[in-house]
């Protein structure tokens, strides 16, 4: 009797942990996978992960904000994404200090120390949002963060084995064994583990084999008969499967880019997009819709001899908007920039530099900061943050976006708004008689600088061709979209995902793991 046939007799209920022996194991995919894997049975499944550390976020319908793996974990099992997903998100703002989101709202910058005290009072709001969760789903596959065995840490542990414990539920891990050493990774793991926290582990996963299974010869039946943990699978490396990245750390792993097959009959000429890499680089995922169209090149550059000669310049979203101007100029790119001739886009921490100036007293406390002056804009920072989601027209295309910033930025004469957004979606003022916001600015000299602090605009398929076809006109060059759903490539990233795992994992054995809860 395969799982469907089982599944027809009893519905599955109940939940996983998915942990991993280190940060980038494939707990993020695995998650994922899983997700998609569960929701095609019609088992109705959400996603959880306690505390995520990202600079890449999503604004939920309800205005909160979350990380977002947890965002493409919830498309993943096709439900809308949701606070209670994702009740603790951390934004480092430097290598000291983060910004500390609750259930989607700021509470403040805290280092690690001070984080570190707080954390037992969380503990109560992350059981809260998972028991939430469980009382609306049938099942809920929980993520952990870096590794359940930091002993260090485990007497204030809010995301790994603790929540598993509390809520009674079983756990895999997850080990690469790309980075090599993933015997050792595993069996050390469970065995660094307090005995209450070991018994909880039903699984390893091993993932990113490259070559033959065969190759690992015994090594699995000797792992489990020396730790006493099952191996239920070893997933192969899957080059062509790159989710939204969870932050910065993860660029350099596969990034997305054109299914095969999308390039059948392309033509025109290629455009070339440079995305700055700043170091508190957020929310990069903006740039990850026009990656996966034909005919168009997304990179990474941060040193002024690697900007070459592009089409546009990116300047995307930072965590450190005064901080990483400073690195900009540092390196010289922003004068590479302004000499290059090309289109250059700000994205929220991006629009702000390009503006006059910077009145900072919340992230940086530098109070004014001269900007590059290539917009006739002036940001200021407040305390209240704007999370939120907006719909509008966009270079006459209907749009949809989210926001997330503290800087609020004022046009001057010189710039004239692109973005129109509708009322009741933008700023604080959504009473009656809201009027539509005109945001952005493009400069009215040269219309070659260009910012929005709207995310996610080039999801859509109609603006995102539009758009590039306006950058190619501007560099002299024939560009034919190929109509490539955005959304279709993803939802085709999440199909394939959940194709590997289904035929590399055990999953009666992951099903039964999910069923029957923490060992009695």
């Amino acid at each position: 009797m395969d799982v469907s046939e089982a599944n027809d007799n009893k519905p599955l209920r109940g939940g996983l942990m998915v942990c991993g022996t280190t940060s980038d194991a494939g707990k993020s995919h695995v998650t994922s996978g899983l997700c998609r894997l569960l929701a095609r049975r019609g088992v109705r499944v959400a996603p959880f992960k306690a505390q995520n550390m990202a600079l890449n976020s999503f604004v939920t319908t309800e205005g909160r904000e979350i990380g977002r793996a947890q965002a493409v974990q919830a498309w993943a099992a096709g439900v809308e994404p949701e606070v209670a997903m994702n009740p603790i998100l951390l934004k480092p703002t430097s290598d000291r200090t983060s910004q500390v989101v609750v259930m989607g709202k700021p509470i403040g910058h805290l280092d690690a120390a001070a984080y570190h005290e707080l954390k037992p009072a969380l503990l109560a709001t992350v059981l809260g949002a998972l028991e939430d969760l469980r009382s609306r789903f049938d099942v809920v596959i929980i993520e952990g963060a870096g590794s359940p065995a930091e002993i260090n840490l485990l007497d204030h542990d809010i995301v790994n084995l603790r929540v598993a414990h509390e809520a009674g539920l079983s756990a895999v891990i997850v080990g690469d064994i790309d980075r090599g050493g993933v015997f050792a990774a595993l069996h050390g793991t469970v065995t660094l583990l307090p005995d209450h926290y070991r018994r909880l582990v039903g699984g390893f996963v091993i993932n990113k084999f490259r070559g033959d299974p065969a190759l690992l010869g015994e090594g699995t039946a000797e792992l489990e008969r020396r730790s006493g943990v099952p191996t239920l699978g070893v997933v192969p490396f899957v080059a062509d499967v790159a989710l939204d990245a969870e932050d910065s750390l993860a660029l350099s792993g596969p990034r997305p880019r054109p299914f095969p097959g999308d390039n059948d009959g392309a033509a025109g000429d290629r455009l070339d997009i440079a995305v700055i890499r700043f170091p508190r680089l957020s929310n990069v995922t903006d740039l990850d819709a026009c990656a996966i169209e034909p005919g168009v090149d997304v990179r990474l550059v941060d040193a002024a001899a690697g900007l070459g000669c592009p089409d546009l310049v990116v300047l995307p979203g930072t965590k450190a908007t005064v901080a990483d101007l400073a690195w900009l100029r540092e390196r010289g790119l922003d004068v590479a920039i302004e000499t290059s001739g090309a289109l250059v886009l700000g994205i929220c921490g991006g629009y702000q530099m390009m503006g006059r100036h910077i009145v900072d007293e919340v992230e940086s406390e530098l109070g004014k900061v001269e900007g590059l002056g290539w917009l006739d804009v002036e940001t200021e920072f407040r305390s209240e943050k704007v999370t939120r989601r907006c719909e509008g027209t966009v270079m006459g295309e209907r749009s949809h976006g989210y926001e997330i910033h503290h800087g609020v930025v004022t046009r001057g004469p010189g710039a004239h708004a692109w973005v129109h957004l509708d009322a009741g979606t933008y700023g604080l003022d959504t009473g009656p008689g809201s009027e539509p916001e005109e945001e952005g600015a493009i400069d009215a000299a040269q219309a070659r600088f260009m910012g929005t602090s709207v995310h996610g605009l080039f999801e859509g398929d109609r603006l995102r061709a539009t758009f590039l076809i306006e950058i190619a006109r501007r560099a002299d060059k024939c560009f034919i979209p190929r109509g490539v759903s955005f959304q279709g490539a993803r939802n085709r990233q999440l199909d394939r995902l959940a194709d590997v795992l289904g035929e590399h994992l055990d999953l009666d054995a992951i099903d039964a793991l999910i069923a029957r809860g923490a060992p009695q």
